[in-house]
């Protein structure tokens, strides 16, 4: 069960490691789902933005994307790209507090994994609520 942190392109760095991999498995089992391996690369605009074009053919600044590499049903893997850079300048933009907002961007990509999406307006109205219930759980770790 690891949960890695990792910086690409960005002097960033994760501080509530442990605090935020026991949120994580608490999240993925109240979901029925186990981590197996979960790696979070934190990165800038422009790295992130060549993993856009190069693996998903965009040609747009997002603030997350994620890689599913589960093989088992209720089990997670994959990679998760955050953008400091969006993360930042979303926080600003919505006027939250930038931990707040890096906090939403981390729960996002696991409630992608186990199998929220946000295609649709009712689909981004559950991710939203998903995400809040999520960071409010946080500060109980």
């Amino acid at each position: 069960m690891a949960i890695s942190f990792f910086s690409e392109g960005t002097k960033f760095r994760y501080q509530n490691r442990n605090q935020t991999k026991n949120w994580l498995r608490a999240l993925a089992i109240a979901s029925g789902h186990k981590i197996k391996d979960l790696n979070y690369i934190f990165c800038s605009d422009e790295y992130l933005l060549q993993i856009n074009q190069e693996y998903l053919d965009h040609d747009t600044l997002t603030d997350i994307i994620t890689f599913d590499f589960s093989e088992e049903a209720n089990e997670i893997s994959g990679d998760i790209f955050i953008s400091i850079d969006r993360v930042e300048e979303n926080s600003k933009e919505l006027g939250t507090l930038p931990n707040e907002e890096l906090l939403r961007v981390i729960s996002h990509g696991l409630l992608h994994l186990i199998g929220f999406n946000d295609k649709s307006e009712k689909e981004k109205e559950i991710m939203r609520k998903k995400e809040s219930e999520a960071i409010n759980l946080f500060t109980t770790f």
